[in-house]
């Protein structure tokens, strides 16, 4: 068994333009005040990581590694979720998607794929660059605006709309594979991969490739109403990477998992700070240590009540708290009295 690694923090959704969280080196010492020892960096933000010079630089890479250092902070992964999302686009999302591009190809999908496919190969040499053997990112989607089948749905609609999917991230699969780092894809709510099963339809059209695997974060699988805990023995093979966020589910006589168009804090289903929803953070961490889960534990906050920075702190602490440290021998090891094969024959009369 191993003892899982942590407690990390997600930065993407603490960076922003005033100190501390303006750059990688004040960051990281807030993070490492607050008792985290890892973090992972969104890909996309300047302040944190120039992307292409860290796939051209390996002594950018050491410098990067060793900013953190200097704070007692390794770095888990890199996420590219804002370019892989433009992957895979559907038209009606353009305009509202553009935005996570950079200037010079909104408005223009095609130059837009195809900057967010370089994107994900230099993510991929950037990765290696950095010693890293996993990386995090979101599929993007073709047929999540057909998710309800009214009016029905022609035939082998959804089946084009994976096929294509694959046919894209095919490429990006292979540079990564070139690389010797594993593809986790977010099981998210409006990316084609958002269930266990359309991950198993993309999974066998890329080939069952064997860098595409599974970024675990149990709080989208419960506002699915999802067997979040049953989803890590089914896909117990493709977990790599591992989001630590809460949620709740109180449906009412009024709305469900759809949530009637509602904003977060009036929705049946809420994203919570650690501690304050419903995922079952025992019987998980349980799992990972008894299924020798190799990753980090990295907290990703998002919250419709809590302040940030007071969900980064108690985070923290929550992680660290729930973290078992596994055994190097058998509770009853006093008992052992001991044997051989001729003793165990004995014991069973033979």
């Amino acid at each position: 068994m191993k003892t899982i690694k942590g407690p990390a923090l997600f930065l993407a959704q603490f960076a922003g333009d005033e100190a501390p969280f303006n750059s990688l080196d004040s960051i990281a010492a807030w993070a490492a005040g607050l008792g985290y020892q890892g973090v992972q960096i969104p890909s996309w933000d300047a302040r944190m990581i120039d992307l292409k010079r860290a796939a051209e630089s390996r002594t950018y890479c050491d410098e990067i590694k060793g900013t953190l250092a200097e704070h007692g902070l390794a770095l888990t992964e890199l996420s590219t979720h804002l370019q892989g999302q433009l992957v895979a686009v559907h038209p009606v999302y353009d305009e509202m998607f553009d935005g996570f591009a950079v200037p010079e190809v909104r408005g223009n999908p095609k130059a837009r794929q195809a900057w967010a496919v370089e994107q994900l190969k230099l993510a991929a040499k950037a990765s290696q660059n950095l010693g890293l053997t996993d990386h995090g990112t979101f599929s993007g989607s073709l047929a999540w605006p057909f998710i309800y089948p009214w009016p029905q749905r022609p035939a082998g609609l959804v089946e084009t709309a994976f096929d294509e999917l694959a046919n894209r991230w095919r490429p990006i699969l292979d540079a990564f594979d070139e690389a010797g780092v594993n593809l986790c894809y977010e099981i998210h709510p409006g990316e084609d991969l958002h269930d266990g099963i359309t991950f198993e339809m993309f999974l066998e059209r890329v080939g069952n490739h064997p860098r595409c695997h599974i970024l675990y974060d149990p709080s989208h699988l419960i506002l699915q109403q999802l067997d979040y805990r049953g989803f890590l023995d089914v896909y117990r093979d493709y977990i790599q990477m591992f989001h630590v966020k809460d949620a709740e589910f109180n449906p009412s006589p009024k709305q469900g998992v759809y949530s009637g168009y509602q904003s977060w804090t009036e929705r049946a289903g809420r994203f919570r700070s650690l501690g304050d929803g419903q995922i079952d953070f025992k019987s998980i961490f349980s799992w990972m240590a008894a299924n020798d889960y190799h990753g980090w534990a990295v907290l990703e906050w998002e919250c419709c009540l809590k302040h940030p920075e007071v969900g980064a702190r108690e985070g923290a602490a929550f992680i660290r708290d729930h973290i078992i440290e596994v055994t190097e021998r058998a509770f009853d090891d006093f008992a052992d009295g001991g044997s051989d094969q001729a003793a165990n024959r004995r014991i069973l009369g033979l």
